[in-house]
């Protein structure tokens, strides 16, 4: 458990958008896509420069991109921006790249705390960035979460042929959001034996710690519904709809 202590400790936001958004069927990836006048990216990046707990901001960009990325940010008036980089093939790949990047960017032995975000989740709020933050003055990892308002069943059989296996109880499912936090030290050794272990990939940094650090507790903090994910061309309309609001 991560003790706290008067000594501030660096908060580093990854804007993890190395992804191409094939779902999205555009030209350029989603993150470059624009609501409003503005490219998703560039809400994202406003949104973790307004937050008062975070000190650098990293963007992890897809490949051939990184000056857009970097136009982007200096439109948005980010000060904190600390470097552009490239991602990886997948959303670990893109983490590692992170990790490895902020670990040499501190002092050996300094710890800071990592929020890692989906750069499509351009509607991050100020209170969900504090919530993270805060929430690692007390422990190692921790997610953004909100209730699952639908009935959530789980199948076994070929596609076409599936039959229902299980119905877990709704009252204790929730759908996970980010950004997800961690005390650098605990996400970089979680990753490290990942890495040892070949052919695993992730979806998302919390389940990195769950498996190959079962001992570390996972905190879950409230979410909101706005902060959505834009993946398909119907999440752009409500996105837009949602910051006319």
């Amino acid at each position: 458990m991560a003790e706290s202590t008067e000594t501030p400790v660096a908060v580093f936001a990854v804007v993890l958008a190395g992804g191409t958004g094939k779902r999205m069927g555009g030209p350029v990836p989603k993150q470059l896509l624009e609501v409003r006048g503005k490219p998703v990216l560039g809400h994202t990046l406003e949104a973790f420069e307004a937050a008062p707990e975070v000190d650098r901001i990293l963007v992890v960009m897809a490949e051939g991109y990184g000056d857009q990325a970097r136009r982007i940010a200096n439109e948005a008036g980010v000060t904190k921006l600390a470097d552009v980089i490239g991602g990886g093939a997948s959303r670990s790949d893109s983490s590692l790249a992170a990790l490895s990047w902020i670990g040499s960017h501190v002092a050996p032995g300094e710890d800071c705390k990592v929020l890692l975000h989906d750069a499509a989740r351009m509607l991050v709020t100020g209170e969900i960035i504090a919530e993270v933050a805060g929430a690692l003055d007390e422990c190692d990892a921790v997610t953004v979460a909100v209730p699952a308002s639908d009935t959530v069943i789980e199948v076994h059989g070929d596609s076409g042929m599936e039959t229902i296996a299980a119905v877990p109880d709704r009252s204790r499912l929730r759908r996970v959001q980010t950004p997800q936090g961690f005390r650098f030290s605990v996400i970089r050794a979680a990753y490290a034996a990942a890495e040892a272990e070949p052919g695993f990939t992730a979806t998302d940094d919390c389940s990195v710690v769950l498996r190959f650090l079962p001992q570390v507790p996972v905190r879950v903090v409230p979410g909101d519904e706005r902060n959505l994910k834009v993946t398909e061309p119907t999440d752009l309309a409500v996105a837009e709809a949602l910051l006319e609001r």
